[in-house]
């Protein structure tokens, strides 16, 4: 039996029915008081490491005068007249923009996803804090706990390590920040200050560069993308890795709407937005060469601030006809290299004909990755190659076929006897260009090189410059750097030196031989002759431009004088040194740049006044404050270069070598009597020159090899640069009404030609070089010679 003392006592209906629960009620019960009481000595814990850091560590916390006084990094911009960004220079790309132009939705989208509560703490989410603890604690997916200011704090003075002292710092710095700064100073240096991939700091620089638009004009999905790039750039990059920031964005449109930021409608519509990011090719116009040049001149008066400081500077260049200009040069000088001989593939890679799809893929990105394209002129690996038919894949993974006329310019390459080295077969790196039917050419990088500018002739303001075929392949500007020499288009400032002289329009010179012994030259023999080869006797002055004879310009120089003629061209703006006073001078054997001959023939062009080439209107600080601005000049007597008259006439006389001369595919493109302008070859065709104007513009081509070498025989300024300009005209031409020149005083009307007053009736120069005899023709003996010679 049991003793009934140590028995237990009888149980009470409660604790018959409930008593299963007493136990894990008491065991809670516990455990909470357990964790309330570790809690309660953590928080005392905390709130004395709190309180010895804020004794200690916050009298020393640096000074945060680079917030109160925020000046960001800001690059170098350069602006084109109509508002165009030609180029940006500086490691951060950023658009300072003030927080009262940062739009509603994308202050909101942030704070939808970094702080919501911004504008109800003091620096510091206290609830954050524990709520990311208590995640923590909990070995839940980690929480973020770090405020707006906290990441200021950090992005400015912090590194990014993750130490509970560092932690310590941020919050003591953020708790200093919200006693000097102002919460929207706060979100404002945030949003201008944080990275956000591509080289873009801040939001603004952002919504340029992955949307190409304004920040003032993004919509709540598109500020839902940009938000979500704060926490990690290049994984939430809508360009490399756009489900992953799709996903993103998508979370914080739900926050967003949770938070009361935007409507379910609102949220509804933002879901569907399918965002249209903006292409490379998108990106700016190609105004590499202009933006350069502007960089080195503001440098030369900023110093190392030029890239840090935040400067707009605006240009006169077009950024239409900037676009237009770039286009023309290129494809002429595309076209002349689809002339020349084919020199082979760029490279050779093994593409075994066993191979698998992803294997071949693998091997065709790495090799183009050495290849990237230029522009319109893509780079491809073969994958087929018969002299019919050459199937090829490009950097995008397109594959494309070449037929027919697509492969004449490489015809050599695909002869069954072609060089090891020039012959294309599977695995060649080859060059392919898109025709505006959508049919492929196989070509070549050009050798060639080419520059474009062009400029107003009375304000010097230049409309557009191309430096080169591509400044990412030679950053040697051409325009501005590249000295010449400018063959027959040097002519008109030797007739307008012998216009001085007596001579007329109608000056008859004798287009007839030439020869100068050594004694005469001072060094070798010099025999002259014209480019076809042939004399054609005694003609008009005016024809003889038109024509660009050479005999007869040198005539006209020798009857000028060179010392004269010397220092005549000098008025235009050309150094006396670079053009001897010796008659090759009237074949353009002197060097010049494109730049000078615009701004030489500008001198024709606006009557007779030299007007220095101008590129930068206006220089402005980041905040709108104009630190530079130079207006167009105002034309007057202390600028004149040659007088009115003389402009006049050499404007008839070239307007003649567009009309029936060497530059005759202008009228016959334009049919309009306001154009002049002349073409130039120099000897052995090195260089090709057009230069031509109207009124209100002047523009120069030149095309030639950079270590000078002949372009072939057949090849003039008038079959290679003159397409150029042509191209370019036909686009700025359509502003610009044709006009009828006034007549300055002065002249007088000889024969159907303007002369000057003085030597009209026959006073001035009536012919030249008339006793020169024309060679006689050979003999019937002489000319069975000379075919012997050739059997």
């Amino acid at each position: 039996m049991t003793d009934p003392e140590r028995s237990p006592p009888a149980p009470s209906p409660a604790a018959t029915t409930g008593g299963r629960a007493i136990r894990p009620l008491r065991w809670i019960g516990r455990a909470l008081g357990g964790m309330l009481g570790l809690a309660l000595a953590l928080g005392l814990s905390v709130l004395l490491l709190v309180g010895v850091a804020l004794a200690v560590a916050y009298p020393n916390l640096p000074d945060i005068g680079g917030l109160t006084d925020y000046r960001p990094k800001l690059p170098l911009r350069v602006i084109s007249a109509d508002g165009v960004l030609l180029g940006e220079f500086g490691e951060e790309r950023r658009i300072y923009t003030p927080i009262a132009q940062i739009p509603k939705v994308m202050q909101e989208a942030v704070l939808a996803i970094e702080d919501a509560r911004f504008y109800r703490h003091s620096g510091v989410d206290y609830l954050g804090v524990a709520r990311a603890a208590l995640a923590q604690f909990n070995k839940a997916k980690s929480q973020g706990a770090s405020t707006i200011t906290m990441q200021v704090a950090r992005n400015f003075y912090l590194s990014t390590e993750k130490t509970f002292t560092r932690k310590i710092y941020e919050i003591l710095l953020a708790l200093k920040i919200e006693r000097q700064l102002s919460k929207p100073q706060i979100l404002e240096v945030y949003m201008n200050q944080i990275f956000l991939g591509q080289r873009a700091y801040g939001f603004a620089a952002a919504a340029d560069i992955y949307f190409g638009k304004r920040l003032a004009d993004i919509t709540v999905a598109e500020a839902a993308m940009l938000a979500g790039l704060p926490q990690a750039p290049s994984a939430y990059n809508p360009v490399s890795n756009p489900k992953r920031a799709t996903r993103r964005q998508q979370y914080i449109i739900d926050r967003m709407e949770s938070n009361g930021f935007i409507t379910e409608e609102q949220a509804i519509a933002a879901r569907a937005e399918v965002l249209k990011l903006r292409a490379p090719t998108d990106a700016v116009v190609h105004a590499e060469y202009v933006a350069e040049a502007v960089r080195q001149l503001v440098h030369s008066q900023y110093g190392a601030e030029t890239t840090t400081r935040g400067l707009n500077v605006q240009v006169t260049v077009n950024a239409a006809d900037q676009a237009v200009a770039y286009r023309a040069l290129r494809r002429g000088l595309l076209d002349y290299e689809r002339r020349q001989h084919y020199r082979g593939p760029e490279d050779r890679i093994d593409l075994p004909a066993q191979i698998d799809a992803a294997t071949l893929d693998t091997r065709i990105a790495e090799a183009l990755a050495d290849h990237p394209d230029n522009d319109e002129l893509k780079a491809a690996v073969v994958l087929e190659a018969s002299p019919k038919k050459v199937v090829a894949v490009l950097q995008s993974g397109e594959s494309i076929t070449v037929t027919g006329e697509g492969l004449k310019p490489v015809t050599s390459g695909l002869a069954d006897n072609a060089e090891a080295q020039k012959q294309i077969r599977r695995g060649a790196v080859v060059r392919a260009v898109r025709g505006p039917k959508g049919d492929w050419t196989l070509t070549q990088q050009p050798e060639v090189e080419g520059a474009f500018v062009a400029m107003e002739p009375r304000t010097g303001a230049i409309r557009a410059l191309v430096g080169g075929f591509d400044f990412g392949k030679n950053k040697f500007n051409h325009v501005t750097q590249a000295w010449r020499q400018p063959g027959s288009s040097f002519k008109p400032f030797i007739y307008s030196a012998a216009l001085e002289r007596g001579f007329t329009p109608n000056t008859v010179v004798n287009d007839a031989p030439l020869f100068f012994d050594a004694g005469t030259t001072g060094s070798q023999p010099w025999e002259p002759k014209n480019y076809d080869g042939k004399f054609d006797g005694p003609m008009p002055l005016k024809t003889a431009l038109a024509k660009s004879k050479n005999m007869v310009s040198i005539r006209v120089l020798r009857s000028t004088g060179v010392q004269f003629a010397q220092d005549w061209v000098t008025r235009f703006g050309f150094e006396a040194d670079k053009h001897p006073a010796y008659l090759t001078m009237a074949l353009g054997a002197g060097s010049v740049t494109p730049l000078q001959m615009a701004s030489a023939y500008s001198v024709f062009a606006n009557g007779g006044y030299r007007v220095n080439p101008m590129l930068i209107t206006r220089i402005t600080d980041n905040k709108g404050r104009v630190l530079q601005q130079s207006p167009p000049p105002v034309i007057d007597e202390s600028m004149r270069a040659i007088d009115a008259r003389n402009a006049f006439v050499m404007s008839q006389l070239m307007g003649e070598v567009t009309r029936s001369g060497t530059a005759a595919k202008v009228y016959a493109t334009f049919k309009r009597m306001d154009l002049a302008g002349k073409t130039g070859t120099t000897n052995d065709s090195m260089d090709a020159w057009f230069a031509g104007y109207q009124t209100n513009l002047a523009a120069v081509v030149w095309i030639g090899y950079d270590n000078p070498r002949k372009l072939g025989d057949r090849e003039t300024g008038g079959g290679l640069a003159l397409p150029v300009w042509i191209e370019y005209m036909a686009h700025a031409l359509r502003s610009l009404p044709p006009q009828v020149p006034e007549v300055p005083e002065g002249l007088v009307q000889q024969g159907g030609d303007w002369v000057f007053d003085e030597f009209g009736g026959g006073a001035g120069i009536s012919s030249v070089g008339l006793e020169d005899k024309l060679p006689e023709p050979p003999t019937e003996g002489e000319r069975k010679s000379i075919l012997d010679l050739f059997r």
